[in-house]
């Protein structure tokens, strides 16, 4: 059996037929098999877009063919009566949970919300009217912030190849659609991944592994810098090592660590809005037509130099999608953004944020306590803006222009709008920082000045970051690990899980 790797050019619309049959004639192979190993549209000219597809042939006719290299990743197992206390369930807590299972520890995994289908339950109450439930929102409860999101798996991270391949690999194991093994930007879509994380769970708890739902880590016993025991809402548990995957949201549990010792820094970060716009907008300024056979929806992603002195950009980008209420805790109000796999709402979204550090925000030199304080104090402010959930909003224009014109906006935003000056309610530096980048955005893409700006959206990223090997063990500690993007090391899907797994791999070798 030979093997041989090809790159081909395709049409938006292709069918499976068409590439066996274009593999055949380049090759001149009459048997063979194919994997696809990558997938990416190539739309740079608009009269041209097509798929570029990279494809792995094996066929007993390739002789001399190449050596395929072997992406796995291997975990050590040896059973162990070490118990391991995982905080938190999203990708890095989760992974990092499953990884140590899988090497034979005794893992008990606490999450502070409810399982997947319980918490689906109290958010769709919440958008209908409901009262907001702090346990289960889009920030808390299984899965993480994660499992409501586009579920994208793409991450800049150049040294994580066989990690993210296990992480792609699990998920497939779980129900995900096979492309995300290839595609150059894959996705999950948020209904996917209310499946995945339920039979993710159950392949944890069939390997052995237990978790704990409804379950708030409170307190450390931390004894000559080593964990002792975990005491947490439903009662105190024995740990011989503790992982802590806290998310961007749990103010509570980072305040509780501070306060024990655990060392924090404050870092850059980055807030603003969330843009949204009609969908087909973004199409033609993509691709120069409302749809495109074989594609589901444009996506973008856009940087600014804006003012010189802070970067703004788009983030998570969700195509056909929803801008969703993400509060983690009652009074306050901030956006995110989600979508279905199929992407096929009317309005895409993405995060509008200037890059800017907590110092340059409060004014002084601050605290990592001081910088989550100032960060809630502005989440709170858009609460009492309109006393409620709907998000305060006005349009790209209008925030350019510094005047309340247009009040009819339409949006996908459950809760309603409240018409408002964003421009006054964020920080004057962010402001001008996104003002000019917005600029620079309508110069890129054709249309862009037509979309609106909704609410606030502070949780790209972490304003505090713990100090840590690279491993991800608290510096000090000898067996207290904080990991994912709570530790200011990660964020997004992939990095986040992949973080959790290095953080299991070096307490298994060791």
């Amino acid at each position: 059996m030979g093997y041989k790797t090809i790159t081909l050019k395709l049409p938006t619309d292709y069918s499976s037929e068409f590439l066996r049959n274009k593999i055949s004639k380049e090759l001149r192979l009459k048997e063979f098999d194919f994997q696809i190993e990558n997938k990416s549209l190539d739309a740079r000219k608009k009269s041209n877009i097509f798929w570029l597809v990279k494809v792995v042939v094996s066929s007993p006719e390739i002789k001399n063919g190449e050596t395929i290299a072997q992406n796995v990743l291997s975990i050590p197992y040896k059973k162990s009566n070490k118990n391991i206390v995982v905080v938190g369930s999203g990708p890095a807590g989760f992974f990092n949970a499953f990884t140590l299972q899988s090497a034979g520890f005794n893992v008990t995994l606490i999450e502070r919300g409810s399982e997947v289908k319980k918490r689906s339950q109290s958010i769709l109450t919440f958008e209908r009217g409901g009262t907001f439930d702090p346990q289960n929102n889009y920030a808390f409860g299984e899965g993480g912030a994660g499992t409501f999101s586009d579920g994208k798996l793409t991450s800049r991270s150049k040294r994580i190849s066989k990690e993210k391949h296990f992480i792609l690999s699990s998920y497939v194991e779980a129900g995900a659609p096979e492309e995300i093994m290839y595609m150059a930007h894959p996705h999950l879509g948020t209904d996917n991944l209310r499946k995945i994380v339920k039979n993710l769970r159950i392949e944890f708890e069939n390997l052995g592994g237990t978790i704990l739902f409804e379950t708030l880590l409170e307190d450390v016993v931390i004894v000559n810098n080593k964990v002792k025991e975990v005491r947490t809402s439903r009662g105190t548990l024995p740990a011989d090592a503790l992982f802590i995957a806290p998310g961007h949201s749990a103010y509570e549990t980072y305040k509780m660590l501070i306060k024990k010792g655990i060392p924090f820094r404050t870092k850059n970060f980055a807030i603003g809005s969330r843009m949204e716009h009609r969908q087909e907008i973004i199409n033609n300024a993509q691709w120069g037509h409302s749809k495109l056979p074989g594609v589901k929806a444009a996506e973008y992603r856009l940087t600014s130099a804006a003012d010189g002195k802070h970067q703004v950009f788009s983030f998570c980008m969700c195509p056909g999608g929803t801008v969703v209420p993400a509060a983690a805790y009652e009074n306050t109000n901030i956006v995110n953004g989600m979508s279905y796999y199929q992407r096929n709402g009317k309005f895409a979204n993405a995060a509008c944020v200037a890059g800017i550090h907590p110092d340059e925000l409060a004014g002084k030199t601050v605290s990592p306590i001081d910088a989550l304080a100032n960060l809630q104090k502005l989440e709170e402010a858009f609460f009492n803006y309109s006393g409620n959930y709907t998000a305060p909003a006005c349009s790209i224009r209008d925030f350019l222009n510094q005047k309340s014109k247009n009040t009819n906006l339409e949006s996908s935003f459950p809760l309603g709008l409240a018409p408002a000056p964003l421009w006054e309610m964020l920080p004057q530096p962010v402001v001008n920082a996104m003002q000019a980048g917005l600029v620079d955005f309508e110069r890129k893409m054709r249309g862009f000045e037509t979309g609106n700006l909704l609410g606030f959206e502070s949780k790209t990223s972490s304003p505090i970051q713990v100090i840590r090997e690279q491993n991800g063990l608290v510096e000090g500690f000898e067996n207290l690990y904080l990991i994912g993007e709570g530790s200011g090391y990660a964020g997004g899907i992939i990095s986040s899980a992949a973080d959790g797994i290095k953080a299991a791999m070096h307490f298994a070798e060791k």
